[in-house]
């Protein structure tokens, strides 16, 4: 079997694994994001047992490997609650990139000239208001780049819920591996839909950044009439 073989005996599985780990992946970096803007605002409390519980959680998740954290959150969750291997993967998956996340929104949150904060108490503003109205909407912006690469990240990431039984993308490939005793061309052919995940995953990214800095362009145009 040459490579356009394998391809075609594998496109019908291979498509339907990627589309799993698209869902995968989006279903964990959304709860990732929210998670980890909650934890960013935890390290970033003036209350000392919140921002050591930021930081104790950061550190255990950035110092441990995600395999690790895949298979004992599974296995764990799975003595108190019924779990598939789906939403066990979306839950670690979750739990790991908070943690990057949560760092990147704090560092953007603290670029923010505090000038700003204070300009905005001035006018009667609370400080959660301002949070809300001024410094998240900038944080945003400037979080677009680092997000994306860890975006990026939290897609191939998925792979490793195929330790635990998950049917995304590089269990199809095992699969199909064994089953066609062609382990290196069915390899690089899987390899070649993760590129093109990527790849679409980095040209909306890209878009995004270019449309938020379109937008933000426009609004200093019409703040200087």
């Amino acid at each position: 079997m040459d490579f356009f073989d394998i391809f075609q005996t594998t496109v019908t599985g291979f498509s339907e694994a990627a589309w799993k780990t698209i869902q995968l992946t989006f279903w964990s970096l959304l709860l990732g994001t929210l998670f980890g803007l909650i934890i960013a605002f935890l390290k970033l409390s003036k209350n000392p047992v919140f921002s050591w519980v930021a930081n104790i959680y950061i550190t255990v998740i950035r110092g441990t490997p995600l395999i690790v954290q895949v298979v004992t959150i599974y296995f764990g969750l799975a003595e108190i609650v019924a779990l598939d291997t789906f939403t066990a993967g979306v839950i670690a998956l979750a739990i790991h990139a908070a943690a990057y996340i949560a760092e990147i929104f704090r560092g953007t949150i603290q670029s923010i000239d505090k000038g700003q904060t204070e300009a905005a108490l001035s006018l009667g503003m609370t400080e959660r208001l301002a949070m809300r109205r001024i410094i998240l909407p900038q944080a945003f912006r400037r979080s677009i780049p680092p997000l994306g690469n860890q975006f990026i990240i939290g897609l191939k990431d998925s792979s490793l819920v195929a330790y635990i039984g998950g049917t995304e993308l590089w269990s199809a490939a095992l699969s199909a591996a064994a089953d066609n005793f062609k382990p290196f061309e069915t390899y690089v052919i899987n390899g070649l839909y993760y590129l093109v995940l990527v790849l679409i995953f980095s040209f909306l990214v890209q878009w995004l950044e270019k449309r938020l800095d379109v937008e933000q362009r426009g609004v200093k145009f019409d703040s200087s009439k």
